[in-house]
């Protein structure tokens, strides 16, 4: 057993912070804490040591958000809104329009219908919450809309449009796809508005994973929404689609690479995959607990497995691990570039080149590490478009060269074009987005962690709380705060609202 770090966590009973350690521990990394009531406790951190020693060398310290809109008083993850303390700006924009929902998941304790009341901020606080995370500093150009189910409020193309006009870049919606299946004139309101992504949760590609976690076989629901969403895409060129599946050991682990070749085959709208571990947002006995845990080294030893080393998990960067490129687009571009200053152990990618049924990650064809090292050195435009061009064959793999110019060919344009366009550009080229972030709950909480999350929710009295913190500590507080009593018409019994049955198959019905 070897310490690796001192830092602080929850007591996953009293919700207060301990303190923990880091420490590997049999080939993993390990979290250990004890809290002086409820006693110790220990969760997988990472599964793979050796990974986690390479993910780290890419560690970043920003500057965080200049304008911080709370003060620190009782020390993190206690002071959220932001605090002066934090390390990182804002990517991604949360805002959770509601908490009804069309279905009712076995899995989830967050909708209206479990919690007895309702949270729907009005169009009027949505605006706010909008322009607060608008003038954070840096400026945050990326914003999803979730809940509970979004698609269940009429005014979503509305709310859509509001945000394009206040200057949001890239507009995103998580949905369980059930009103996009079945109503695409609504879909068509959604892509008009301005909607980019549809961030389509799908547990898998047979119906078992869907009857444990939502009750029903779900999976006729997530084809219909990929056909509705390409006749939609031809029509207005928007909205791509990600597949988001939560991914639990033991219910559809199995499946992670059967997921991707699905994503492969739907490559026209589908641009990516981003495969979300777990988190226990909720009690879960020890037992349990280590039964289902998954962590990001796991997940990717098993695309590896399952794609039969086509993707391995060596071809995967941490987030950070870009920063040299960032860090260049930002001295040389006027274009909107985020601080990827999220800790290493928060997520990882790649992209893939999808060839038919075979895929080429880009490790394979380009060498990642030293476009790194270029971009770094670069002094200017003309610099970095000089060094790709000296430096190509040091850059380029020759034995796949068509393919390999033509991702160069996309980067040329994303350093000379410096925008979201050459960006968007880039995932229409058979390019596929392979991706994962765990999330953490109170069991596996790193302090460290928090400081560093890029990922923010927006509340209706205008704080902005990272995901982890919010989900783990701050959800109900907040959502109660602002909530309403629910009405009888907005319960209903079963898996799936009623208005919704009829896009089930019969034989496949709610039944566990």
């Amino acid at each position: 057993m070897k310490l690796i770090k001192e830092t602080f966590s929850l007591c996953p009973e009293c919700l207060q912070t301990v303190p923990a350690k880091i420490i590997e521990k049999r080939g993993k990394i390990i979290i250990q804490k004890r809290c002086q009531k409820h006693g110790v406790f220990e969760d997988a951190y990472f599964g793979d040591a050796s990974l986690y020693y390479e993910y780290m060398r890419s560690f970043q310290t920003k500057e965080g958000v200049k304008n911080p809109n709370t003060r620190r008083r009782n020390g993190c993850p206690f002071d959220c809104g932001l605090c002066p303390n934090h390390k990182s700006s804002t990517i991604l924009a949360l805002i959770d329009v509601t908490n009804r929902c069309n279905m009712r998941c076995p899995i989830c304790f967050a909708n209206a219908n479990a919690a007895g009341y309702v949270y729907e901020p009005t169009v009027k606080q949505i605006k706010k919450m909008l322009d607060v995370v608008a003038k954070e500093k840096p400026r945050c150009y990326a914003v999803m809309f979730a809940g509970g189910e979004p698609t269940v409020r009429d005014d979503l193309p509305k709310i859509v449009k509001i945000a394009r006009n206040r200057g949001f870049k890239e507009i995103l919606i998580a949905t369980n796809g059930l009103r996009l299946a079945k109503d695409i004139d609504y879909l068509r309101k959604l892509a008009k508005a301005g909607t980019n992504t549809l961030y389509l949760q799908f547990d898998g590609v047979t119906k078992e994973p869907y009857i444990v976690a939502r009750g029903f076989n779900a999976l006729p629901i997530k084809e219909k929404v990929i056909k509705n969403v390409r006749k939609v895409n031809k029509e207005c060129g928007r909205p791509n689609v990600v597949l988001v599946p939560t991914v639990v050991r033991g219910v559809n682990d199995q499946q992670v690479g059967d997921i991707i070749r699905f994503a492969m085959k739907n490559n026209d709208v589908v641009a990516g995959v981003n495969f979300q571990p777990v988190s226990f947002a909720g009690r879960i006995n020890k037992s349990e607990l280590k039964k289902k845990r998954i962590t990001i080294p796991d997940l990717l030893h098993d695309i590896e497995e399952q794609t039969y080393g086509q993707i391995k998990a060596s071809d995967f960067v941490t987030i950070p691990a870009i920063t040299p490129l960032i860090d260049f687009l930002k001295r040389t571009q006027k274009g909107v570039y985020p601080e990827l200053s999220t800790h290493p152990a928060c997520g990882a990618g790649t992209y893939v080149y999808v060839n038919g049924d075979q895929v080429i990650p880009i490790t394979r064809l380009i060498n990642v590490k030293r476009l790194l090292e270029v971009s770094e050195h670069s002094k200017g435009k003309m610099d970095a478009l000089a060094r790709l061009f000296i430096n190509a064959p040091s850059i380029i793999y020759l034995d796949k060269i068509k393919e390999s110019k033509s991702l160069l060919s996309l980067l040329k344009d994303i350093i000379v074009g410096g925008d979201f366009a050459s960006a968007a550009r880039f995932h229409k080229q058979n390019i596929l987005f392979i991706g994962t972030m765990h999330f953490m709950d109170p069991y596996n909480f790193d302090v460290e962690r928090v400081e560093r999350c890029v990922i923010h929710y927006v509340t209706p009295d205008h704080k902005i709380i990272p995901f982890c913190s919010y989900n783990s500590l701050h959800r109900s507080k907040f959502e109660k705060k602002f909530s309403r009593e629910i009405k009888e018409d907005e319960r209903f019994e079963g898996f799936v609202h009623p208005e919704y049955k009829s896009l089930i198959p019969k034989e496949k019905a709610i039944k566990v």
